[in-house]
């Protein structure tokens, strides 16, 4: 028995994928896209620590030239970044090796977790900053 391709489609409809619009991503899917774009975006930053100190052993007109572009607004916003990426890397990598024990696992705890992770790396982040401004003698 032969069907029409009309007659297919309506006996046979096909499940529609969920759209981000209907789809609501778990903080645990999230917070894993976010280690991996942080896990990137650290190879950037690495080449801003390496310019860095390229230009501490270059002279000090350069070095004051490369401290002149990370201390403007962009410069800091970037290195706020990075800081901020550094530190949420870390703590996901924290949070998988602590699944990796079999510890965690569980539906609600893994995205207690995951929220732990993003609050974290922001409070840390903070920290660090207001840290290193008072080490340089206030804002």
């Amino acid at each position: 028995m032969s069907h029409s391709p009309a007659t297919r489609a309506t006996t046979r409809a096909r499940p529609l994928s969920p759209h981000l619009t209907i789809y609501r991503p778990p903080i645990t899917m999230t917070m894993s896209i976010v280690h991996r774009i942080t896990g990137g975006a650290l190879y950037f930053g690495t080449l801003l620590i390496v310019w860095w100190l390229v230009a501490a052993s270059a002279s000090e007109a350069y070095f004051d030239f490369v401290n002149m572009i990370y201390g403007s607004w962009i410069g800091r916003l970037i290195l706020l970044g990075y800081t901020w990426a550094l530190l949420h890397h870390l703590l996901g990598g924290v949070r998988h090796l602590v699944w990796d024990t079999g510890v965690g696992l569980e539906k609600h705890t893994a995205s207690k977790i995951a929220w732990a992770t993003l609050a974290g790396s922001l409070l840390l982040t903070v920290l660090v900053w207001i840290a290193g401004y008072a080490a340089r003698g206030g804002f």
